[in-house]
């Protein structure tokens, strides 16, 4: 009879290695919750948020969720292209989590270094022809200098600009709003000016004054919607104005003219559109077309995110840009989203579904090419009034309440 033996095995426990262990664990835990207060406490901004969470998977296609899917379901791996059969690089997707860094954007690597880069943020929604993060729209910052009425620039070629309206026509309409004013246009940027006409001025910045300025295209702008039948209301109350008279800074200026927009709306039943005019701070180069042998200014679309009504404002800016572009190619430098700590983010754009940023031109412009751009945009803009008319403007805007 064979006899068995017992087979005991032994397992030596370092004590030392649990030590260990638990101290590297307990460090490791101390330095992540270390390293998040001190960021937080340095800049809230570097924090991670559901913000910077959302904005590095807004990078991932719809696609890569029927990947993830068809690792379970084959049956999935049908309607994948080429494309969605890769999935993303999960070391950069936890990369911009981390650092709200985006190594396809250059600009990520400076905005929280550099002092008033975050400008020049935005996001292109709509793209026109030749517009990428390199050229888009600059909310400059002038100098207080320039602000001050008492030291502003002397005007030069202004000539032209004392002329009869005579040559000007955009048309006109068999359709009108009669006695009602249905667009109410508005500058929370007054003084923004066009170098042309500032002698001695030649930075960007510094082109300000309080005559010369984006209100002149307001005027335009007026004069072409109503020849085409839509009653258009003006209010050219000098914004920078205010800010001065209350001590308040550059940025503040939304904080100015919003209540002049909200009295608008209440003393106008009528209004159903609001479009606040600036000017640009590029340069020629990227503010200007040729379009049929002529110079224009180009346009520009700005919606502000931060608000409920961000996707009505989008639908309208992207169907008028658009329809810009079929008509008069080059001319709309498309569609630009701006949010976050450098920026409004509202642009007043809460107030109404139907509310526009329209950037008119840039420093380089002249009024001879701002006036073609103010026909074409009139032009263009009837177009869309007369037929969102015909289902009774199922857009018209809704305050909202604060």
């Amino acid at each position: 009879m064979r006899s068995s033996k017992a087979t005991n095995y032994v397992v030596a426990v370092s004590i030392t290695s649990i030590i260990k262990g638990i101290m590297i664990t307990t460090i490791v835990m101390l330095s992540i919750f270390s390293i998040s207060a001190l960021l937080t406490s340095v800049n809230p901004q570097f924090r991670i948020t559901s913000d910077s969470l959302n904005q590095a998977a807004s990078g991932i296609r719809g696609e890569v969720l029927y990947k993830l899917f068809g690792l379970e379901n084959r049956s999935f791996n049908i309607i994948l292209t080429k494309e969605g059969k890769e999935l993303p690089n999960i070391s950069s997707l936890l990369f911009g989590v981390a650092t709200n860094i985006s190594f396809d954007d250059p600009r990520s690597f400076l905005g929280k270094e550099l002092p008033g880069f975050s400008i020049f943020d935005g996001e292109v929604l709509v793209a026109g022809e030749g517009t990428d993060f390199t050229n888009m729209p600059i909310e400059s910052v002038p100098p207080r200098e320039a602000l001050d009425t008492e030291k502003e620039a002397q005007l030069k070629n202004v000539e032209e600009l004392t002329k009869e309206d005579g040559g000007r026509d955009a048309g006109k309409s068999v359709l009108t709003t009669g006695d009602k004013k249905t667009v109410h246009l508005y500058f929370t940027h007054t003084r923004e000016s066009y170098l042309p006409y500032l002698d001695g001025v030649t930075d960007p910045d510094s082109a300000m004054h309080s005559r010369i300025n984006v209100t002149k295209v307001g005027d335009m702008l007026q004069s072409d919607l109503e020849q085409l039948g839509i009653g258009t209301s003006i209010d050219k109350t000098d914004v920078v104005q205010k800010l001065n008279q209350k001590g308040l800074d550059y940025y503040e200026a939304y904080q100015e003219s919003r209540p002049l927009v909200q009295t608008a709306m209440t003393n106008n039943k009528d209004l159903l559109y609001l479009i606040d005019i600036h000017r640009d701070s590029q340069r020629k180069n990227v503010t200007t077309a040729r379009i049929n042998g002529k110079p224009f200014a180009k346009l520009a679309f700005v919606v502000g995110e931060e608000h409920p009504n961000y996707e009505q404002n989008l639908k309208i800016a992207t169907e008028l840009h658009k329809r810009i572009e079929s008509k008069y190619k080059g001319l709309s430098r498309g569609v630009i989203s701006k949010k976050g700590s450098g920026t409004n983010g509202k642009f007043n754009q809460d107030l109404s579904g139907n509310a526009l940023l329209l950037e008119f031109g840039g420093v380089d412009n002249t009024f001879e090419e701002l006036e073609r751009s103010s026909i074409a945009f009139a032009e263009i803009f009837a177009d869309y009034y007369w037929q969102a008319d015909k289902v009774e403007h199922n857009l018209s805007p809704e305050p909202v309440t604060q």
